[in-house]
């Protein structure tokens, strides 16, 4: 029996051993790749820089330089990229992974009608679609009526499980108790929301704490939403409601964001501290001047209007704008005469996945140069999102999520869309150079 059991033993110890991480064993030495497109645009300078190569060394960027002062070892992959321009991968801050285009199915059908599971399958489809179009990072700013499933897609892109960008997720987005929907139904029935409702400030400080116990990275509440009385936008929240998840979210070293459009909503928002406001339809001079004071960035979602105007009729390109997309121009341009930080946000989810371009496209039609759209989608966002020391750039240190375009997207933003070589933390994900896209 005493000679059984040291052999059970010595076979538990072995199996454990054999099970347990390798973190703690010698490695061999990360795989080194050198990519030599011709040019590269590092995400802040003004021009993209013919000549440079960039070596990556496992998941990261190594050095960036001419192919004399590069040192590889003797082994390097090498990978050529003629003729294309290799920029830092894009970054969408305001996505929707677990909603699909609302000319398909209306939101109220999607979260009233569409079981989870189903959701998640047709997310597994967006975050590759997404990835495939060159946008490496996105923030996706609420299930809206899925619970918490963006972090099981989030975990499932960590683990290899499916291809996708990095996320940073908020789960169920927070909104005032009565305010958000579905609506319309009977007053006996109790139907789901899409968003966790709160009505006082004990109730934000819980359901903030919840949200981050089940995996949040940031949180999102509605400062505003159409709920009065005659169904305009109104503030859903006071500003102390508001200061309670900021100081709580900050408790956790986490930022919120907030959805609002209007100027109240915006000016509570910003004295409460979020990072960052979306929307901003009817922001006015004084409100953008606040909110550039604080260091509060605008993503102005330019493509969710566009589309959701086109789904109501409008003709672009025929028809005379709608009041709604003038009226977002001109707020647009108020916030950029006003130094308010913009964001790469777009609402993708009110539209196709994998066509997070339109936002750029529109970024520039509004009044932005395609350089600054381009920083808008690189470096700045990075910065908004506080991971300016992991994406947003072509630098050493950072991720090595970099994407390879035809064209030059800092002098004509349709480039964004000629994308023929994707790789997110040293992975090769697309490869159009060497592959027909026709054999993904």
């Amino acid at each position: 029996m005493i000679r059984l059991s040291s052999l059970v033993t010595t076979a538990l110890t072995l199996g454990v051993a054999l099970l347990a991480p390798r973190s703690g064993l010698a490695q061999g030495p990360a795989t080194e790749i050198i990519l030599r497109p011709a040019r590269v645009w590092d995400g802040v300078s003004d021009a993209p820089r013919e000549g440079q190569v960039v070596l990556v060394r496992g998941d990261r960027i190594v050095a960036v330089g001419t192919p004399a002062t590069v040192r590889a070892s003797a082994g390097a992959r090498v990978i050529d990229l003629p003729g294309l321009t290799l920029i830092p991968g894009m970054i969408e801050a305001h996505s929707h992974v677990l909603l699909h285009p609302y000319n398909e199915a209306s939101w109220d059908e999607q979260v009233l009608k569409e079981s989870t599971a189903l959701r998640v399958a047709r997310a597994t489809n967006h975050v590759r679609s997404t990835l495939m179009a060159g946008f490496t990072t996105i923030r996706d700013l609420g299930t809206e009526g899925a619970g918490y499933a963006d972090v099981g897609v989030k975990h499932a892109i960590e683990r290899g499980v499916i291809p996708g960008p990095r996320m940073l997720v908020t789960t169920k987005a927070i909104v005032g108790r009565g305010s958000y929907g579905p609506r319309g139904f009977s007053t006996e029935i109790t139907i789901p929301q899409g968003a966790a409702e709160v009505g006082s400030i004990d109730e934000m400080v819980r359901e903030v704490r919840d949200q981050i116990g089940h995996g949040a990275d940031w949180i999102k509440v509605y400062s505003d939403y159409r709920w009065g009385p005659d169904g305009e936008a109104r503030p859903a929240f006071t500003e102390a409601e508001l200061r309670a998840a900021v100081e709580i979210a900050a408790s956790s070293g986490r930022y919120v964001v907030a959805h609002s459009s209007t100027p109240e909503g915006m000016r509570r928002a910003t004295l409460a501290g979020v990072a960052n406001i979306e929307h901003g339809d009817f922001g006015t001079a004084e409100v953008f001047a606040l909110m550039a004071s604080k260091g509060v960035a605008l993503c102005p979602t330019l493509a969710a209007g566009d589309a959701t105007a086109q789904y109501a009729g409008w003709k672009k390109g025929r028809d005379p704008e709608p009041t709604r997309i003038t009226n977002k121009r001109n707020s647009f341009a108020l916030a950029m005469k006003s130094g308010v930080t913009i964001c790469n946000g777009s609402d993708v989810g009110v539209f196709t996945h994998g066509d997070n371009a339109r936002e750029l496209e529109l970024l520039v039609a509004y009044g932005m140069s395609p350089l600054e759209a381009m920083r808008t989608a690189t470096s700045t966002t990075a910065k908004v999102l506080r991971w300016s020391d992991r994406i947003g750039t072509v630098a050493p240190g950072l991720f090595a999520d970099l994407v390879a375009v035809a064209g030059d997207p800092t002098r004509d933003i349709a480039a964004t869309r000629a994308v023929k070589w994707v790789m997110k933390g040293g992975e090769v994900f697309r490869d159009d150079v060497r592959s027909p896209p026709a054999s993904r």
